[in-house]
């Protein structure tokens, strides 16, 4: 199965692996699962960094990119298909363009999405496969 992280899901997997729920820690344990991360997320990271509203413990984004990779995981870039179909989500359960973006990517990609977000949780009635 391959499952999608949300960007607060990543940054615990890579920082704070025991504040994830004991289900997420064993599919990502699992080394039979695809464990992907959207560039979008380092993105997010990188803008949330740069404004005050994310403190990463004197790590930059650019660490996380290295750790993720260490860890098996895959970087899905992001296309200009994927971007140019963005307007294709007709839900609105959510403001966040990260997060709107994320969801979009999950869809497309056929992932499950691992996020502790609630209003993510919403837009199971597009489609979305939501863990946590």
């Amino acid at each position: 199965m391959t499952y999608l992280l949300d960007t607060h899901t990543l940054i615990w997997a890579l920082t704070d692996f025991e504040k994830l729920p004991i289900n997420v820690q064993q599919i990502l344990e699992n080394k039979s699962n695809a464990i992907v991360v959207s560039a979008l997320s380092f993105w997010e990271m990188s803008i949330k960094r740069s404004i005050q509203k994310l403190d990463l413990n004197g790590a930059d984004p650019e660490d996380f990119v290295l750790a993720a990779l260490k860890s098996d995981f895959n970087i899905l870039p992001l296309s200009y298909e994927l971007c140019s179909s963005f307007h294709k989500l007709s839900a609105t359960h959510h403001k966040d363009p990260f997060d709107r973006m994320l969801i979009w990517q999950a869809l497309r990609q056929k992932c499950s999405l691992i996020t502790i977000d609630k209003n993510i949780r919403k837009y199971t009635s597009e489609g979305l496969q939501v863990v946590w």
